[in-house]
């Protein structure tokens, strides 16, 4: 199991839309992350700020990242959620954190 731990800015003005957009999940996108083996996703806001952790649980993280990516669900999900980033026109979403310390 691999632990990630991300960050990223959001658009002042896209704020409450990224926030809408994720309370409200599309089933076949829950399903994806699943078949992808993503497990324990979070996704966290302070002011513009976004803080996300997930859990990667399969064998190979490249192969079920190019699957996740390439799906028509996702590549729609990006229209609604890839424009609200502070840096959507350098196409640079999530900038990953180095974790120091875990305790299970």
């Amino acid at each position: 199991m691999i632990r990630f731990t991300l960050h990223s800015d959001l658009k002042p003005e896209k704020v409450d839309d990224y926030i809408e957009l994720h309370s409200k999940p599309w089933p076949d996108l829950m399903e994806l992350l699943e078949k992808c083996n993503i497990h324990h996703y979070s996704i966290s806001v302070r002011g513009t700020e976004v803080f996300t952790y997930y859990e990667y649980t399969g064998d190979d993280y490249s192969a079920d990242m190019r699957i996740m990516d390439s799906s028509e669900v996702m590549q729609r999900w990006w229209t609604f959620s890839k424009p609200c980033f502070l840096h959507h026109d350098k196409e640079h979403y999530y900038d990953e954190l180095n974790e120091v310390f875990y305790k299970e």
